[in-house]
């Protein structure tokens, strides 16, 4: 494997993340165009679509890891999760009422984490998922990963994060995710 050059990661709020929205979009594009998710460029086209409204979120955070040169090589994002959020409602088995309380400030919902493949393996996901959660107040941080993606499950496990169901995220034809909890109580 061809070693690469050092790469910087920076925390953005959402504007900073909007104007840096190609960058996320060409991530995006690259990562999940590998299986097991297989989007077109029709489907990154729908996902960005909302993406100028997600970073007006509640508690909305980015991170994006670059080269020297400038070049996006990873991004990784999500918000807070509102009391009225959907996650919960999306899991095939229902969690007890304690566990799915939200208030806007108990959990924040991580919502894309990608990095494209030359420069995977090198700790750039964990300097994201770093740098994304760096100061922040929440108990815990919600996912949703494909259980196919075997490399971010992994991952995922390995930073703390435990399997509490499975859901069909965005539509009933979707493919089942396993969700994931990190409790950041320390």
């Amino acid at each position: 494997m061809t070693r690469q050059p050092p790469i910087t990661t920076e925390h953005m709020d959402g504007a900073a993340a909007l104007r840096a929205a190609d960058a996320f979009r060409l991530i995006y594009a690259e990562a999940f165009a590998e299986p097991p998710y297989e989007e077109t460029g029709e489907d990154v086209a729908a996902a960005f679509l909302h993406f100028p409204a997600q970073t007006r979120r509640h508690g909305f955070r980015a991170a994006l890891a670059r080269t020297p040169e400038g070049e996006p090589v990873g991004m990784a994002y999500g918000w807070m999760l509102a009391p009225d959020a959907v996650w919960w409602d999306e899991l095939t088995e229902p969690v007890s009422a304690a566990m799915r309380r939200e208030d806007g400030h108990r959990t924040f919902g991580l919502v894309e984490l990608a990095v494209r493949a030359p420069w995977r393996g090198q700790g750039v996901a964990r300097s994201l998922h770093t740098a994304l959660l760096d100061d922040i107040r929440a108990e815990r941080v919600l996912l949703n990963v494909h259980p196919e993606a075997r490399a971010a499950s992994v991952a995922y496990r390995a930073w703390g994060y435990r399997k509490i169901g499975e859901a069909r995220p965005r539509s009933a034809d979707a493919d089942l995710h396993d969700v994931m909890l990190l409790d950041l109580r320390r």
